[in-house]
Formats: C-alpha cells, structure tokens, sequence
C-alpha cells in the first residue's frame, strides 16, 4: 500500500466532534458525511482536500466518542491516510474496520508542515515528506490488518472469506 498527497497538519486531542459534528449523525451516508469533514476546526478543509492527501496530527487523534461516522467522513473526503503520534484506541480500531490506513510516528507528526507533500510506504511502514527529504518510520501493518484495509473495512473482507 503506498500513498502521496499534500499534508493537512492538526494539534493534538482532535476530536471525533471536530471530525465530524455530532449534527451531522443523522445520517450514515458516505458523501454526505465527507462534506462536513473536519468543518469545526478547518471550515476550508473540504474545499482543499484532493483525493489522496494525508492528514497529521499530534498526539492523541481521534479522541472523543466512539463514532465509526470519523473516519468514514475522513476516507470519502479524499484523504487516503492519517499519520498521527497516536490514535485514540477506539479511533484507531474504527479506522481499520472502515478501511482507513493509519500510521504512528511521532517523529513524522513533528516533522511533517501543513502543505508538505508526502508518500507513505504502509508494507515498509516508510514515510518521506517529498517537501524536505526527511525519511520516517511507523509500524507496518500486521499482514490481517492490511488485508482488512485492502479490502475496505472488516465488512468488506468478512464478504471475501465467507463468499458473499
């Protein structure tokens, strides 16, 4: 699994509200969701987001209620992964159950800036910000986990196995 895109840099403790406010969770629709991605905390965010951008951020993203709604906006707004120094529990295991690629590095999330452009090797668990030339590393995923986001989500790859 490898990634590029142009960085959208957040602090640390964004929440799940600022993800995608809890006015929006009347509805579990895919598209709609990403039209609010991220609105409380960068109104401009889906006016600039392409497909394929990354999001960074500090410690502890994704805290808050345990919304699956979060990171669903965050896939279908465009953004292909999150590098963070760490993921709310919760968050991560949402993430991976949507088919959304998370990486920890808290060297990354330091050394990345808003606007850098960014490829991830998620099978090597390398991150080069194309902007400075810095290499990072994260965790590779566990070869099940990468099959779940492979095929989008635990949904999708429960489909695979029991052949429906």
């Amino acid at each position: 699994m490898r990634f590029e895109g142009t960085a959208h840099r957040y602090g640390r403790d964004v929440d799940t509200d600022v993800i995608i406010p809890a006015r929006y969770l009347n509805t579990s629709d895919p598209a709609e969701l990403a039209k609010h991605c991220m609105e409380d905390i960068d109104a401009g965010f889906v006016a600039k987001v392409k497909s394929g951008d990354i999001i960074v951020a500090d410690e502890n993203f994704g805290c808050g209620s345990s919304r699956e709604h979060a990171p669903i906006a965050i896939k279908h707004a465009g953004v292909d992964v999150v590098i963070a120094s760490s993921f709310a529990r919760i968050f991560y295991r949402n993430a991976i159950n949507t088919g959304l690629p998370i990486m920890e590095s808290p060297e990354a999330a330091r050394g990345i800036k808003d606007g850098d452009r960014v490829a991830v090797d998620a099978d090597t668990g390398t991150i080069t910000d194309l902007t400075t030339g810095e290499v990072y590393t994260a965790q590779p995923f566990p070869p099940f986990v990468k099959a779940i986001i492979e095929r989008g989500g635990l949904i999708e790859s429960v489909k695979d196995k029991v052949g429906t």
